[in-house]
C-alpha cells in the first residue's frame, strides 16, 4: 500500500486499494483475492467498469472478522 499516496489525497476521500495493492498488503497472491471474490469471501469491493477497488475501512473490518479465537481449554 502506498502510504504517501494515501496521505496526499487532495479530495479528502477514503483511500481505495486495487486488487494488487490489497494482495500485497495481505501478503497473498492476486489470484487468491480473485478466488475469494468468486466464492463470496474477502472484503467488500466497489466495481468501476472492469476495475475492483477496496475501501481501506472495509478491508480493516474484514481483517478484524478473520481474527481467530483461541480454543477453549475445556475447563
Amino acid at each position: 500500500m502506498d502510504t504517501e499516496r494515501i496521505a496526499e489525497n487532495p479530495w479528502g476521500l477514503e483511500p481505495l486499494l486495487d486488487v494488487g495493492e490489497l494482495a500485497a498488503y495481505l501478503g497473498v497472491p492476486v489470484s487468491t483475492v480473485y478466488d475469494w471474490r468468486t466464492r463470496g469471501l474477502g472484503p467488500r469491493a466497489y466495481r468501476f467498469g472492469k476495475h475492483l477497488k477496496f475501501a481501506v475501512s472495509d478491508v480493516r473490518i474484514w481483517i478484524e472478522q478473520q481474527r481467530d479465537t483461541p480454543p477453549s481449554d475445556g475447563r
